[in-house]
């Protein structure tokens, strides 16, 4: 771990009786980077020093995992189990935020006091992908970005088409779109069945030009070559080469922050 988070520091931050370590770096508006299954491993870290670089203050809460570790399918197995039976993770509920959600708007809000800027940044990969769409409640959240979201576990059409909010997230989040202009960005492979397309059409629905969709042709045979079971966009299947889908992808993201982080 030593190595992995060089240059972070820590600190634990508490909320309502919640209390988890919150790992930084860098300096400039915030972006709270929400790691995926199976935790803060070094391509997550990898992509919070790419945002810190870019001219941002990385805020990366340790929410489940262990540190440092990489993609191993114990690792990874072990995880996913422990999230799947916590309370603060609803991985199945396509309208209700998992409990969590709580705690991070709070370090949303407390990161903005700190560094500044016109709002936060918010970036969740995977499990904690639909968590920075139920951010945008909060005011100070001005740059979402979902990358390859999979809550709630598409198991039925319903769930491939729910967006992990509640009723009234929804009505919140379609209300800031429309009179704060804030957008969206949601990142996914095609083939990619943990996010499924539904989920992406069903954010173009509701928020209409308020969602940017950028999603990465993974078919068998595609022209850049990227696996049919690639799902990480911006950590474990990037390919970091000038004119990459993936690379292209992470270069829209950080140039996301700075259009609605800065000024």
């Amino acid at each position: 771990m030593t190595d992995v988070l060089a240059g972070f520091t820590r600190h634990d931050f508490a909320h309502e009786g919640a209390r988890y370590p919150v790992w930084r770096t860098g300096s400039g508006p915030a972006v709270v980077v929400m790691h995926e299954i199976p935790g803060i491993t070094p391509e997550v870290a990898a992509f919070a020093r790419r945002v810190a670089a870019a001219g941002f203050t990385a805020v990366m809460p340790e929410m489940f995992g262990e540190t440092g570790r990489g993609y191993d399918p114990a690792h990874v197995a072990k995880s996913m189990a422990r999230a799947c039976i916590r309370r603060e993770f609803s991985v199945l509920a396509a309208r209700r935020s998992s409990a969590i959600t709580d705690w991070l708007r709070a370090l949303c809000r407390a990161v903005h006091a700190e560094c500044g800027g016109r709002g936060v940044g918010a970036v969740g990969m995977c499990l904690t992908g639909n968590f920075a769409l139920s951010l945008m409640v909060d005011p100070v959240v001005m740059a979402p970005v979902l990358s390859q979201p999979s809550l709630p576990f598409p198991v039925t059409r319903a769930r491939r088409r729910g967006l992990h909010v509640t009723d009234d997230e929804l009505a919140a989040i379609r209300r800031r779109v429309a009179e704060d202009d804030v957008k969206v960005l949601g990142l996914r492979f095609t083939w990619d069945a943990m996010c499924p397309k539904a989920r992406f059409d069903r954010l173009r629905e509701e928020l209409g030009d308020g969602f940017e969709a950028i999603e990465i042709d993974s078919s068998p045979g595609n022209p850049a070559g990227i696996p049919v079971y690639a799902h990480s966009v911006l950590t474990r299947d990037l390919v970091d080469r000038e004119g990459h889908p993936t690379r292209q992808a992470l270069d829209r993201t950080l140039a996301f922050f700075a259009e609605h982080l800065r000024g």
